[in-house]
């Protein structure tokens, strides 16, 4: 594989929701040649919220649409999600839209949780209207610390997600030198869930991408299908703590096998994917793949795209 960057084609800064970041870049095909890319953006208050812009694949550069203010906010004082708001998946379902989300708040022991939750859509995606107030997959026997970052595909009436789950928090405060401040590390990792609904899930603990050598983090799962194989797209990080672009193919979208050397891309020498590539998201248009991508600070640089050559 070998993948030819295009640079950045959405920047943060433009409005008051997106001040900081642009993160977890997601499409939606819209016809002809437009897409919708979703995405996160952080205020000044460093909270996330979720928008979208709109592009010609041609020449994404030059966008055609950005939302002036979020299309889902933070949730009510005390939910699951009234620290941030990050979309991560939609699927078309009988005329509606289903926006699965992360939610994100704080806590006194451990910095943060986050929860998927769920924001539905009756008019092609103009606007979004929470399911619950509540996550639609909360901690549960399997995961009792965190989910995040749902990717989720319908197939023969079953809906079938891969999310991120945690599996320990870990004070490593004696670890490092860090003064009187505490540090804490998180696990997490990829994992699999099903439903009938897309709304009631039943967790089973089935773990698709583990940990391996130093790694600690494994996240934001993007999956296809092509010629009867499963594709997921990843990123994960260890020793260097800063991101890395992983992929890995399944025959059945349960059992994986870890295939980061066919990545074909990688950090630059310099500038702003020069110390991590982190969230990917690859799609095909036109015979003509295309990938989406962070760099440095997990999108503070903004969302980047790269085109797949296959020489």
């Amino acid at each position: 594989m070998l993948w030819q960057k295009k640079g950045l084609i959405i920047k943060p800064g433009a409005f008051d929701w997106m001040i900081t970041h642009a993160q977890n870049p997601f499409q939606e095909y819209r016809g002809d040649d437009i897409f919708r890319i979703f995405f996160a953006g952080r205020d000044k208050n460093n909270m996330a919220r979720g928008g979208f812009a709109e592009i010609n694949i041609n020449e994404p550069q030059n966008l055609i649409y950005i939302t002036k203010k979020p299309i889902i906010d933070l949730g009510d004082l005390g939910c699951f999600d009234d620290c941030g708001v990050m979309p991560s998946t939609i699927v078309d379902f009988e005329n509606k839209q289903f926006l699965y989300f992360t939610g994100w708040t704080q806590h006194k022991k451990t910095p943060f949780s986050f929860f998927i939750g769920l924001a539905i859509s009756s008019d092609s995606g103009e606007t979004f209207v929470r399911y619950s107030k509540a996550p639609v997959l909360g901690r549960n026997s399997f995961d009792p610390y965190l989910t995040a970052s749902p990717f989720v595909l319908i197939e023969n009436g079953v809906w079938k997600m891969w999310y991120v789950s945690c599996t320990k928090w870990e004070d490593i405060t004696n670890i490092k030198e860090t003064g009187n401040k505490r540090v804490l590390k998180h696990y997490y990792h990829i994992r699999y869930v099903e439903s009938l609904d897309g709304i009631h899930w039943n967790p089973q603990g089935t773990v698709c991408i583990d940990f391996r050598n130093d790694e600690y983090a494994i996240a934001r799962p993007i999956v296809s299908k092509e010629d009867g194989i499963y594709k997921m797209w990843y990123c994960y990080r260890g020793g260097l703590d800063t991101y890395r672009a992983g992929y890995a193919e399944s025959p059945n979208g349960i059992e994986w096998t870890r295939k980061d050397d066919l990545v074909g891309i990688y950090v630059s020498k310099k500038g702003w994917d020069s110390q991590m590539i982190c969230y990917p998201c690859v799609f095909t248009h036109c015979g003509k793949k295309y990938m989406l991508y962070n760099g440095n600070g997990y999108g503070k640089s903004g969302i980047g795209y790269a085109v797949f050559k296959n020489l």
